[in-house]
């Protein structure tokens, strides 16, 4: 509120309880209605200013806590290494297989089988018919005999040792991932010397970290392995059975 002094004719300003104010205290008013004006006019939602805190005992509050420091999220030169050697595991990509299989198989049997056998018949009485009914046949000669005796032994002794091993490097392909991350590889490799053929296929399922740096696995590590390995040839004719030979080594008729 604004009135005039009775004696200088100057303005004066009142307070709400109709206290007079001095005039020389006009322009901190003045001050103060502009400074309110202006901040009345800001935002709100403007930025609080934090100070660092060197407390030890102070704790951050759980919303405003940072993940903890490690090498990805605080260093400039990090660089995320690629897996395996620098290769990324995924459809097409080539490995190469070690396989080293061995196998040994020892069987021992014996069977042995024994029988005698005796047999003595005697025929005492007989019949004829003389077309008219049934007599018994009078036998001049004596009661027919027949009698024998039958002793039979049979001895069998078998034993079997066999033994296996292969042994080769092929380069498989991953054909498909499955949702675990296992890989499905598949192999084929085909070798011709004049008339010699070799034949190598391999298909199996590996975990991905069964697999090397090198990308290498072992056959060991494989699942559902499947090995089909072939020869064509001289070699191979010289040692393969024929079809008489293998029918009668497959039924044995005797």
């Amino acid at each position: 509120m604004m009135n005039w002094s009775r004696n200088n004719q100057l303005p004066v300003f009142f307070d709400r309880k109709n206290e007079i104010m001095s005039i020389h205290h006009w322009p901190f008013l003045l001050l103060a209605t502009i400074g309110a004006g202006i901040f009345g006019a800001m935002p709100s939602t403007m930025p609080v200013a934090l100070a660092q805190d060197g407390g030890l005992l102070h704790r951050i509050p759980a919303q405003t806590e940072a993940a903890p420091l490690t090498l990805e999220n605080s260093s400039f030169l990090y660089n995320r290494p690629l897996p395996l050697g620098g290769v990324e595991l995924k459809r097409h990509t080539i490995i190469t297989v070690l396989v080293d299989i061995s196998t040994q198989m020892i069987s021992e049997g014996d069977y042995e089988n024994r029988k005698t056998a005796k047999l003595s018949a005697v025929l005492s009485d007989w019949i004829k018919f003389d077309g008219k009914s049934i007599q018994a046949a009078p036998q001049t000669n004596g009661d027919p005999k027949v009698s024998g005796s039958l002793n039979s032994q049979f001895k069998t002794e078998a034993d079997m040792e066999a033994r296996d091993s292969m042994t080769f490097r092929i380069a498989a392909k991953i054909i498909d991932i499955r949702p675990n991350g296992n890989l499905v590889i598949e192999a084929h490799r085909t070798i011709t010397n004049n008339e010699e053929v070799w034949q190598q296929s391999l298909t199996g399922v590996v975990d991905r970290k069964a697999i090397r740096a090198d990308r290498t696995v072992k056959s060991d590590d494989i699942a559902e392995l499947r090995i089909d390995k072939r020869e064509i040839g001289h070699v191979r004719d010289g040692y393969n059975r024929g079809w008489f030979q293998y029918m009668y080594d497959k039924y044995k008729p005797f």
